[in-house]
């Protein structure tokens, strides 16, 4: 595998895994407990949309065939994905999102944070931006973690329940390849080895903190390093492309 390749391919996992949670997070637009979280979980989309597409033009130009962002985003099929298995999860409850973003957003702010320091200036620059939305969305997501889980019975019940359903998909964020060994031996692609206990303890100290215990099970799901997903990958895609893919040269 190439320099090139090697790049091509990280950058689409970084841009298809944000791309991929602002979509499902966008689909509580209207839908949120109350009209402020509202409003945070949808700008929290925006962020993630924005970082994908900062990463999908990069992408672009990696590539060096002509496709644009747009096309990368909607006009790939799922085995062409790369993105995390954790975020292409169903919502359920309010709980279950939030625990998810939670999870994401610990692996992201130590993830973006290594990522600063990567010799290709683009990364580094996109990483340096997101950094600062990547801060809030964790302390937001953080606070949440910690009123539900040590909040009433019923918030607690919900929110270890979604700890239990998705905790077998956080093993797969710390998963490298080839990807990874070509672009850390350039100095730039991250080391996720070294972030792994970085991430556990901090997650360990929130969870405790919001009473909520991890599941025992040793199994961790995989598959998305290869372009393999769940079954809910193909109904996400079916319905953010269907615009694109059936007027594929409207201009917004």
């Amino acid at each position: 595998m190439t320099k090139q390749e090697a790049l091509f391919k990280y950058c689409l996992r970084l841009a298809d895994t944000s791309l991929i949670l602002a979509q499902r997070n966008g689909e509580w637009c209207g839908h949120g407990p109350f009209l402020e979280e509202d409003l945070a979980l949808t700008n929290i989309s925006l962020d993630l949309l924005g970082q994908a597409n900062s990463i999908f033009q990069y992408a672009s130009q990696v590539e060096g065939k002509g496709r644009t962002e747009d096309q990368l985003a909607f006009h790939r099929n799922e085995r062409e994905f790369y993105n995390t298995l954790i975020v292409e999860q169903l919502n359920g409850d309010y709980a279950k999102t939030i625990l998810r973003q939670f999870l994401c957003d610990a692996f992201d702010f130590y993830f973006y944070s290594e990522l600063v320091k990567s010799k290709d200036e683009t990364l580094s620059a996109i990483a340096a931006k997101s950094l600062k939305e990547i801060t809030y969305h964790f302390r937001h997501s953080s606070s949440w973690v910690e009123r539900l889980g040590d909040g009433t019975d019923e918030s607690h019940n919900r929110i270890q329940n979604a700890l239990n359903e998705l905790w077998r998909f956080t093993g797969e964020m710390f998963e490298m390849n080839e990807v990874d060994s070509v672009l850390i031996k350039e100095g730039i692609a991250v080391d996720l080895a070294a972030i792994q206990t970085k991430w556990e303890s901090k997650v360990k100290e929130i969870l405790e903190r919001a009473t909520l215990k991890i599941p025992s099970t040793a199994f961790m799901q995989r598959g998305s390093r290869e372009g393999k997903h769940t079954e809910h990958l193909g109904y996400i895609l079916a319905e953010m492309q269907s615009l694109p893919r059936a007027l594929p040269d409207a201009k917004w």
